[in-house]
């Protein structure tokens, strides 16, 4: 009888020690079904919060917007290119030395020989011309030509102004043209005549993305502010 006794005691400890265990078990699983949840939603705003950070803080690209920006605005842009005859005379560096002292901002810049199909392409509109055919040749030589795209507030009527006319006989003393050149096959440079030539004309040469680069200059406020 006393065995039996025992027995029963010592059984009883036993299935009260299995039932704690099991509830211990039950409970470090749901601890930890519940730590794993709370660790996957802080991962998921963590994740969240660093992408948005750095989606803020990416430079913005310059051809997430209208290519050759806002007629009009601050973020005009216009095409400028510097001929063979300007790169083999050694006028680059002046030229864009006009600009920036002028305040506009350079957001392209490439020096690349053309294809003789980017070159046709390029002055299509004067295909039916005599010179057409020299023309082509003399952009595709080999020499680079010096491909920038400029914006600022009326940049393209004043780019323009600054390279003067398409004949430097005809163009004022102090333009690019009336300074530096004598001959309309040797007018070193060419600019963008309207908005539309703007656009067609910065991508035929800035077509890619991330050709154009979004930045602002330190001086930004000395340069455009209308106070």
């Amino acid at each position: 009888m006393f065995a039996r006794t025992a027995a029963r005691f010592a059984v009883r400890p036993a299935t009260a020690s299995i039932k704690a265990r099991t509830f211990a078990t039950a409970s470090r699983a749901a601890a930890s079904a519940t730590s794993g949840r709370m660790a996957m939603a802080t991962a998921g705003v963590v994740t969240a919060s660093a992408l948005s950070y750095a989606y803020l803080q990416k430079p913005i690209a310059a051809d997430s917007k209208p290519i050759a920006g806002v007629k009009g605005t601050l973020s005009e842009r216009t095409f400028i290119a510097i001929k063979p005859d300007g790169v083999q005379r050694a006028l680059v560096g002046k030229i864009i030395t006009r600009f920036e002292d002028r305040g506009y901002k350079l957001v392209g810049l490439k020096a690349l020989a053309p294809s003789k199909e980017l070159a046709e392409k390029h002055y299509e509109d004067l295909k039916e011309r005599p010179f057409f055919a020299g023309l082509v040749k003399y952009m595709t030589s080999g020499t680079p030509v010096i491909a920038m795209v400029w914006e600022g507030k009326d940049v393209i009527r004043q780019g323009r102004k600054m390279l003067g006319e398409t004949n430097p006989l005809d163009s004022a003393p102090g333009t690019i043209r009336g300074q530096y050149c004598t001959t309309v096959g040797r007018n070193i440079i060419h600019g963008s005549d309207s908005f539309e030539s703007a656009e067609k004309e910065i991508g035929m040469w800035f077509g890619k993305a991330g050709d154009l680069v979004e930045w602002t200059p330190a001086n930004v406020d000395w340069v455009q502010a209308d106070n």
